[in-house]
């Protein structure tokens, strides 16, 4: 990725994959936070897309429906998964913004048809790898992952006419550090390989970057996303996120994971989410988004 890019960014101001309001209004924070000019300024090409249209959830969801608004989250999922193979197809580098990390769902969506074998990095607290059977909560932004190896609400996992979006083995979570017993369950049975806080603390984060990328390379994976959910870093430097999970990745250890991403030129589209305002101090949590994204794309200090 050392080469100047095409960056087009699609917002996605979505609240609906979870129950606490706020986090639509990422997108708007992480452009405020001078994302734009950032990327600009290390000599990329950069088309601000605008947002995807999200429609209000009409109404509560039924008793009987496990998963909290589950047609709106569909729509906007659906809308964004042909924004992004727009953006592929016009040969720029989808950067997307959100919104709660249902939004995942349809970023994959658009990319899973555009290689042959797609890699993911899910840098997250969260695996993200609950149904609407073993969800405590029916929130969506704690399904994605399941959804995109072809497990799951059947409107979901089609979206596109295909599925899985990603192989299981291609994907790496970075930072886990929540996870419930039916997510455990499901990293051992299809495979997932996974980098828990442990991991960080003992082998360090070179390590666990250099790890990530072998692994990839023995995957032959011809496609890397990175998805980064901004609650993967520790709640002291984000704590505008909706689920803040105390003991993650430091700011500096992040800087460091997203500088080593650059410098092996694999990644090839990318995702921050879970920006929100609401629950932040003075536009930090977006600050930090902004400043990782300048790291990811090439941004030097000399």
């Amino acid at each position: 990725m050392n080469k100047k890019l095409n960056i087009s960014v699609i917002g996605v101001p979505m609240d609906l994959g979870q129950a606490r309001r706020g986090v639509d209004m990422g997108p708007s924070a992480i452009r405020y936070a001078g994302m734009v000019k950032r990327l600009e300024e290390i000599g990329h090409q950069v088309k601000d897309e605008g947002d995807i249209r999200i429609e209000a959830a009409r109404k509560k969801t039924e008793p009987s429906q496990l998963l909290r608004n589950l047609t709106e989250v569909t729509e906007a999922c659906n809308a964004l998964a042909t924004k992004v193979n727009e953006v592929m197809e016009n040969g720029q580098f989808p950067l997307v913004l959100g919104g709660d990390h249902s939004i995942a769902i349809g970023t994959l969506a658009g990319l899973g048809d555009r290689y042959e074998n797609l890699g993911v990095i899910w840098y997250d607290a969260h695996a993200d790898l609950n149904t609407g059977d073993t969800s405590p909560s029916g929130n969506i932004h704690g399904m994605p992952l399941a959804i995109s190896i072809g497990i799951g609400q059947e409107e979901l996992v089609n979206i596109r006419g295909f599925s899985p979006k990603v192989k299981p083995e291609n994907i790496v979570i970075i930072g886990a550090r929540s996870v419930d017993p039916g997510e455990r369950e499901l990293i051992r049975d299809k495979g997932i390989k996974v980098f828990t806080m442990h991991d960080i603390d003992k082998l360090g984060m070179t390590e666990v970057m250099d790890q990530t990328l072998a692994y990839f390379k023995e995957r032959k994976v011809d496609g890397v996303h990175l998805s980064l959910d901004l609650d993967g870093i520790d709640p002291l430097y984000t704590p505008g996120v909706g689920t803040p999970v105390p003991g993650g990745i430091t700011y500096r250890e992040s800087h460091l994971a997203m500088e080593l991403l650059y410098t092996s030129e694999i990644i090839t589209s990318a995702e921050f989410v879970e920006v929100n305002p609401i629950l932040d101090e003075k536009n930090r949590t977006a600050d930090v988004a902004v400043a990782l994204m300048g790291s990811l794309f090439g941004e030097k200090l000399a």
